[in-house]
């Protein structure tokens, strides 16, 4: 195939992808479209479905549970992303570094992110626990009486907030350390002869070669959040009080609850148009201080 030209050569291209291009097209894209038609039916998975218009769209403005559910999902968004992203960068600073047995906290540190969140959601709900749990045990070693935790309506987000970010860190950690990696030495030994210090060469040189593994990084954390919805379901079920309930939660409730699958594919199409937005968004502002010529 190599060298060859015009339609012999896209013919072969197409034979290649045409099984995953069928793949996509039954499972993914025709389900997608039928979601958006769905989003202007009325159906509860036994009658036909009967159309109905933008009247779905219209309910939502005025829905008090879905203004609740947007609310608590940019709630954790904004607890999330510093922690994750901050964190992130922090472990992948030290692990950068030649220390004794940093390949196995390398390791170390992934492996929550290959473990199922149902295992990890019952693990830390099990640490929340109020009466038995660790993490109010350790507190109270301190002479510190700690919260109820997912049974209380002010501190269940952050304890879910908490467990995501545990959960995710190494993923993170691992996109920083390769973009470190990337960093040529020579910029690090260029500063040590003009005597910078450490803070120095880390907002100097650091930070500012990082902006595009930062960008990545904040892109695909910031879709990821959007749609959380695991450990909430196990952890709270959206309580207490609807505290936790999360978008991606409201389409799950509306959709397997209520069989109301036109209102869910609204809700859908709306965190769509909201992800899509705030993509874009970004996408502009990264031409400001991205530069991928570092």
């Amino acid at each position: 195939m190599v060298g060859d030209k015009g339609f012999k050569k896209f013919l072969v291209i197409c034979i290649f992808l045409l099984p995953n291009f069928i793949g996509f097209i039954f499972f993914i894209g025709v389900p997608i479209l039928a979601s958006f038609g769905l989003s202007f039916t009325e159906w509860d998975l036994i009658s036909n479905p009967s159309w109905i218009g933008i009247e779905h769209y219209k309910a939502l403005l005025g829905d008090e549970e879905f203004r609740s559910a947007m609310f608590h999902t940019f709630y954790f968004i904004a607890g999330y992303l510093p922690l994750v992203m901050s964190g992130a960068l922090g472990i992948a600073l030290v692990l950068n570094k030649k220390i004794r047995g940093r390949v196995f906290f390398r390791a170390a540190y992934f492996v929550p992110v290959i473990t199922s969140w149902v295992a990890v959601s019952l693990i830390w709900k099990w640490l929340f626990n109020p009466t038995y749990g660790l993490i109010n045990y350790g507190l109270s070693l301190i002479g510190v009486s700690g919260p109820a935790w997912l049974h209380d309506p002010t501190w269940a987000m952050p304890a879910i907030i908490l467990t995501s970010v545990w959960k995710d860190l190494g993923f993170v950690m691992v996109i920083y350390l390769a973009g470190l990696q990337g960093i040529s030495p020579t910029y690090y030994e260029a500063a040590d002869i003009d005597g910078a210090s450490a803070w120095q060469k880390f907002r100097n040189i650091t930070l500012p070669l990082l902006n595009s593994t930062t960008f990545f990084v904040l892109i695909i954390s910031l879709i990821n959040s959007f749609q959380v919805f695991d450990q909430v379901m196990i952890m709270t079920e959206g309580g207490p009080a609807g505290s936790t309930t999360v978008l991606v939660q409201q389409i799950y409730k509306h959709a397997f609850d209520y069989y109301e699958m036109g209102y869910a594919s609204a809700i859908s199409w709306v965190l769509f148009f909201i992800i899509f937005g705030v993509t874009l968004v970004q996408m502009k502002l990264q031409k400001r201080w991205v530069d991928y010529g570092n």
